[in-house]
């Protein structure tokens, strides 16, 4: 974990099991008033449904970044989602839970489509206008994946469509490569 406001960071692997109080007691040394829960699918996670009620009942700000797989129906409404929506070029088009855009909320929720190509940006084009996601979203972030080489014709048509999309590029893989993490 990191702490993006003091830059505190605490680090554990995967095969450590931290009780709820261990990671509140973490959250509560870095002083940050913001978490994110993120990292491969949050929401597959056995505990994590009370655990972000329990994020929102202390008072924590609470974002919780999700692959779109999983039903968001039972993340406490207090929590704000971030719902990837997987593109055709991702070749996991077909998890996508499509009844998750319907429960985004336009005061606070956020829908992201990584693309890989101009093929996908029309996927996403066609997707914010089935479903309304201008009306329905907060933000809607367009982010082509690292290192693909058309990324100007895509910037171009992004900004050509006239939709309300903001186009968001991984600023961390152009500073310091695409292969340093925890940055």
């Amino acid at each position: 974990m990191r702490c993006v406001w003091c830059d505190s960071e605490y680090t554990f692997t995967g095969g450590d099991r931290l009780s709820f109080e261990t990671i509140f007691q973490k959250l509560d040394e870095f002083g940050c008033p913001l978490v994110e829960v993120t990292g491969g699918e949050p929401l597959a996670q056995k505990n994590i449904f009370p655990f972000i009620t329990e994020l929102c009942d202390r008072g924590y700000e609470v974002l919780i970044e999700t692959g779109g797989y999983v039903s968001t129906v039972s993340v406490d409404r207090r929590a704000k989602v971030i719902l990837d929506v997987k593109c055709p070029g991702s070749g996991e088009v077909d998890r996508n839970h499509w009844p998750n855009l319907e429960l985004l909320r336009p005061d606070r929720d956020e829908v992201k489509f990584v693309i890989a190509n101009l093929e996908d940006w029309e996927f996403a084009k066609d997707v914010i206008e089935k479903y309304h996601l201008p009306e329905r979203a907060k933000e809607i972030l367009i982010s082509p994946v690292h290192g693909i080489e058309n990324l100007a014709e895509i910037a171009e048509s992004v900004a050509r469509s006239g939709l309300p999309v903001r186009l968001n590029l991984q600023l961390h893989k152009y500073i310091w490569g695409p292969d340093i993490h925890g940055v």
